[in-house]
């Protein structure tokens, strides 16, 4: 599997289901790749994996792509530790990267049971982008008949918080549309902010869509809780302490990266995602449970181990 067809595969499966996470799709293709690939040696399967996440982060540069890579060739590297014939190591090292699959394609799920008793019959929310994980803690919301309001920034430059709106429409929740700007504005009005995240580091903040750290520093000055809904694939090993330390990798679009080795300027572009701190931070919710931000070193270095 060259990286062309890697390439091809990867967008298929984002075509295929638009409601697929990117990383879950990485996830996906990483392991046909593992299927198919002609390697005769552990180490060679290895680099090969390590090449192939490298690709599949040179078409999307999101952190979660980079963070669900590595975990995933962590999860299965375990096998090479265990046994030394080649075959029978690859043939574990599918059925574990199958058993991942599987794990994280229920994360959502088990985030919306967790997090959807915390919204109260009434309830006002305020949240940024369009979020599968908050989508599906909604629904999950709708299911368990709570009546409830939702505030969603339209949050610039892509609009994808009118995505968010129509997909809520649909479930026939009362919602409104805000500027990016009215954050300030709108906060005194709602009970609490749910966002997703792109990526949780290790001090336990988020790499999240731009905007959402003004959101969080709003909410902490009017005393409105502001949960984090994330799965756990989603645990990177970064620990920055302000908007600089975030890598340019995971701040542009991989398109954008491309024409800076060409010459082109950064910084006259805008980065797609902000950090937020763990101190503005109420709780995370994960597949591995409802974190402090506090908590979340304890569960990445549990991951990464």
């Amino acid at each position: 599997m060259d990286n062309k067809e890697l390439i091809e595969y990867f967008k298929s499966q984002m075509k295929e289901d638009p409601d697929t996470a990117s990383a879950v799709a990485a996830i996906r293709t990483l392991l046909e790749f593992l299927k198919r690939d002609k390697g005769e040696t552990i180490q060679g399967l290895r680099a090969n994996l390590t090449s192939a996440i490298e690709t599949l982060c040179g078409v999307d540069s999101s952190v979660a792509v980079s963070s669900g890579g590595e975990l995933f060739l962590r999860f299965i590297s375990l096998a090479s530790l265990e046994y030394s014939d080649y075959s029978k190591c690859k043939k574990i090292m599918i059925e574990r990267g199958e058993l991942f699959l599987r794990r994280i394609s229920l994360s959502r799920n088990k985030i919306a049971d967790l997090c959807h008793t915390f919204i109260k019959d009434g309830a006002r929310i305020l949240t940024h982008a369009y979020s599968r994980v908050v989508l599906r803690v909604l629904e999950a919301a709708v299911a368990a008949k709570k009546r409830f309001s939702v505030y969603i920034t339209e949050s610039q430059p892509d609009i994808s918080g009118k995505k968010m709106a129509k997909a809520l429409c649909h479930l026939n929740v009362p919602v409104t549309v805000v500027l990016d700007a009215a954050v300030g504005y709108i906060m005194e009005k709602v009970d609490l902010v749910i966002v997703g995240a792109e990526g949780v580091v290790e001090n336990g903040g988020i790499i999240n869509k731009i905007g959402t750290n003004q959101m969080a520093v709003c909410a902490k000055a009017q005393n409105k809780p502001f949960y984090v809904v994330a799965e756990s694939f989603k645990f990177v090993r970064l620990f920055p302490l302000n908007q600089q330390d975030v890598p340019d990798k995971f701040k542009y679009k991989a398109a954008t990266l491309k024409s800076a080795h060409t010459g082109q300027d950064l910084k006259e572009e805008h980065p797609w995602v902000d950090y937020t701190s763990p101190s503005l931070i109420t709780l995370l919710f994960t597949d591995l449970g409802v974190l402090t931000p506090s908590a979340v070193s304890d569960e990445l270095i549990k991951l990464y181990l």
